[in-house]
């Protein structure tokens, strides 16, 4: 009889990138998606130059850029009614150095495309994974459906997301760093004889922010309100809401009235923590389940990727030995401890330096490190590099296998 295979719980860049590497090692890999597809809105599209760079090192890089995207090398401010220029990524030394901007279903609808190129790879989608079973000696042994089914697994990949059911029941310990926001998406066309470019990617003034991703034919939306504030808002009604955006970003005002109600509106509940501890014997946590990221700098994306290549690096290839798994586990956290919760301190920093005085409508002036940045292209690039490439950027070692070449 067969060994059982990984099982990743959570169809998001995560697991799926980390299905798609194991995949491509010949280690057997099955992904377990709750949603029948992809098409969720309101996800993050920002795909950053570290991550084009992995799918560059795999032969992929082309291909995934035939995909609906835009493409964003360089970041704008309005702020307190000026725009300024805070960075740039044209620089970078990679293969694309920008950020394509590209809805999440298309990017994950391409992960599942190839990873059903190799034999190894399984994506089970309308299947809720509830729990874990465990063995004799409390080792994670496998997963509990909702439909009353139990899969057995080799390791157990919980990258089901903040919300992470797993970690909970792997008894894992969080450490909650606190958020003082929330966010409110919500989508505007664009107007046929308007271009995406006349709305700043952020806006910040004593009104609010904004941030305003491009979507080819509407901007994808993200106003940052006070932490548990969405109630208010909705007392004050529809209108108000239209009302405050549209005096925000006047360049959104031709398309507001698309937002009929708060059913167009969609509330995410902000978070900033990590597991102290990311493993057990038979279960690793990666991703938002390992640490939820800030929307700030729109990086949540890029590090659970970058995690996911971490834990390929690691352990395909002795699980395709057939070796235990479980001594290496705590090795994937090692690796990317320093990142994640340095790229957090900085989240942090945003937090109490930017989005607080905001909230409280304490900015105003524009920061002088804003105005050296517009003023000093080379400046730029040093804001450009940790957006673009973050620390400790992973590359692919994971192999490939014989049988697949």
């Amino acid at each position: 009889m067969s060994d059982p295979p990984v099982i990743i719980v959570g169809g998001g860049p995560a697991g799926m990138v980390a299905g798609l590497l194991f995949a491509r090692a010949g280690v057997p890999v099955t992904i377990l998606e709750k949603h029948a597809d992809f098409l969720r809105d309101f996800r993050g599209d920002t795909v950053h130059p570290s991550t084009l760079e992995l799918f560059h090192e795999i032969g992929l890089l082309d291909a995934l850029l035939k995909e609906p995207h835009a493409r964003l090398d360089t970041m704008t401010l309005n702020l307190l009614g000026g725009r300024y220029t805070i960075a740039t990524m044209k620089h970078l030394p990679v293969a694309a150095p920008f950020v394509a901007m590209m809805p999440q279903w298309d990017l994950l609808d391409f992960i599942a495309g190839q990873g059903r190129t190799y034999p190894t790879f399984d994506l089970r989608m309308s299947t809720e994974a509830t729990g874990l079973t465990f063995d004799a000696a409390s080792r994670v042994s496998g997963v509990t459906l909702a439909s009353g089914e139990t899969l057995p697994a080799r390791l157990v990949i919980a990258a089901d997301g903040r919300r992470s059911v797993l970690r909970g029941a792997a008894d894992l310990p969080l450490d909650d760093l606190g958020a003082p926001m929330d966010v409110l998406w919500f989508r505007i066309p664009v107007p046929a004889d308007r271009a995406t470019s006349e709305v700043a990617l952020g806006t910040i003034d004593r009104e609010g922010m904004v941030v305003a991703i491009p979507r080819g034919d509407y901007w994808q939306c993200a106003q940052v309100i006070e932490k548990g504030g969405f109630p208010a808002i909705e007392a004050r009604g529809i209108a108000a809401f239209r009302d405050n955006v549209a005096t925000l970003v006047p360049g959104l005002a031709a398309g507001i009235d698309a937002i009929r109600s708060f059913d167009d509106v969609k509330l995410l509940s902000v978070a900033l923590d990590r597991l102290t501890r990311w493993s057990r014997p038979g279960l690793l946590a990666i991703g938002d389940a390992a640490h939820a990221m800030s929307p700030i700098g729109g990086v949540g994306i890029n590090l659970a990727v970058q995690d996911a290549v971490a834990a390929a690096n690691i352990l395909a290839a002795p699980l395709a030995a057939g070796a235990n798994p479980d001594p290496l586990l705590a090795k994937v956290q090692d690796r990317r401890w320093k990142p994640t919760t340095r790229m957090q301190a900085l989240q942090r920093f945003a937090h109490q330096r930017v989005i607080e005085p905001m909230l409280r409508g304490e900015i105003t002036r524009v920061p002088l490190a804003v105005r050296l940045l517009d003023r000093i292209p080379l400046l730029r690039r040093i804001p450009g590099r940790i957006l673009g490439l973050g620390f400790g950027r992973q590359h692919v070692q994971s192999p490939l296998a014989k049988d697949f070449s």
